[in-house]
């Protein structure tokens, strides 16, 4: 999708970055004191997900970049750290929880990277492994016609040894990453579905063939890899479906350069279901077997779950074996039922991915 219109926070108007994004979109500029009226214009659309998404706000991040992620103490966290760079996406897939997280939706880029800076200088300076990534609030790599803040990243990542970033897409924006140096410490992941649920609930995604091409470029310049099957959706023949990618992954893919797969299956909060309704009405997604989880959020029923999760598991383990596996957000019986054990409570979870990264990223512990 094409950005149609460009809004500049008035206190950054000048603003090197500011400046630059400016002359890659060639755009008619309006400069905002306060962006209420952005939020009242985007929301008086009858479509305000549509609208937001080809409106781009370029402001200035008043907190934090590096935020922990928001997990849930009934279900099992990860421990990631999330570089909050910019919000939202141009892609439009139906499952997706940014339509409902952004009061309104709408497309930022915080411009002010002197202060990322300064944020990533003290993360550098810690004495753990960390793990970034930059896929929570957008998809990482949709800002590459526009900015340059991929090749930053990559750049600053190299030249330290305890941090890891991971750039999460269903893109193939992948050719500026050739050139760069990246000394392993950025991982390229990609979000995985069947081409079925790809077609149906996907809009403007690369393909699952694509997805796969552009991996195994990646993987030739010697970036390690990530895969996250996350939402898997359960529909008629859904597991042969998810097999068959499986099977594609690993022809294409070499199982020494994979530093995890996740798997997750849809869930979603109810203020969703209409969203989804209104603007995805030929989707069936939301009419599944779901109960409410202990987040508040409707969850497949538990025994559907698990055995769609021992399937993958025994599909990913039939082809790599040593691939470190595990599931975003579930409980200890989830995990016990369908990989055979449970990660140790209090950051055990994130222990173990970090060993993936020490082993395969050549982290310094």
């Amino acid at each position: 999708m094409t950005i149609k219109k460009l809004f500049v926070d008035a206190t950054v108007q000048s603003h090197p970055e500011t400046q630059r994004i400016r002359r890659q979109l060639d755009l008619p500029v309006e400069c905002v004191e306060d962006p209420v009226s952005i939020y009242q214009w985007i929301n008086s659309a009858v479509d305000p997900v549509s609208r937001g998404k080809q409106v781009l706000y370029l402001t200035r991040n008043k907190g934090g970049f590096l935020k922990s992620c928001p997990g849930t103490r009934e279900y099992t966290c990860c421990d990631y750290q999330i570089l909050h760079a910019a919000s939202f996406c141009t892609m439009d897939c139906a499952y997706c929880i940014l339509q409902c997280y952004f009061h309104p939706p709408l497309m930022q880029f915080f411009v002010n990277r002197e202060d990322l800076d300064a944020e990533l200088t003290g993360l550098f300076h810690k004495k753990a492994v960390s793990r970034v990534g930059t896929g929570e609030f957008t998809d990482s790599l949709i800002w590459e016609r526009w900015t340059d803040l991929t090749d930053h990243l990559v750049t600053r990542f190299a030249l330290q040894e305890r941090a890891v970033l991971e750039l999460k897409t269903k893109t193939v924006n992948v050719e500026r990453l050739e050139a760069l140096k990246h000394r392993r410490k950025t991982i390229l992941s990609w979000s995985l579905n069947t081409p079925a649920v790809m077609q149906r609930e996907e809009r403007r995604t690369a393909s699952l063939e694509a997805r796969l091409t552009a991996a195994a470029r990646c993987q030739k310049w010697g970036y390690p890899l990530a895969f996250h099957f996350d939402p898997m959706i359960i529909y008629d023949g859904c597991d042969t479906d998810y097999r068959r990618v499986v099977k594609q992954l690993f022809q294409r893919i070499s199982a020494e350069n994979i530093v995890w797969i996740s798997l997750g299956t849809f869930r979603f909060m109810p203020a969703l279901k209409p969203v989804i309704a209104q603007r995805f009405p030929d989707s069936k997604i939301v009419y599944g077997e779901f109960v409410t989880g202990l987040d508040n959020k409707m969850r497949y029923f538990k025994p559907l779950r698990i055995a769609l999760y021992r399937q993958m598991v025994g599909w990913i383990r039939d082809a790599a074996p040593d691939v470190t596996v595990y599931f975003c957000m579930e409980d200890d019986e989830v995990w016990q039922k369908s990989i055979g054990w449970a990660p140790p409570p209090h950051g055990g979870l994130g222990r173990m991915l970090d060993q993936s990264a020490i082993n395969i990223c050549a982290l310094t512990p």
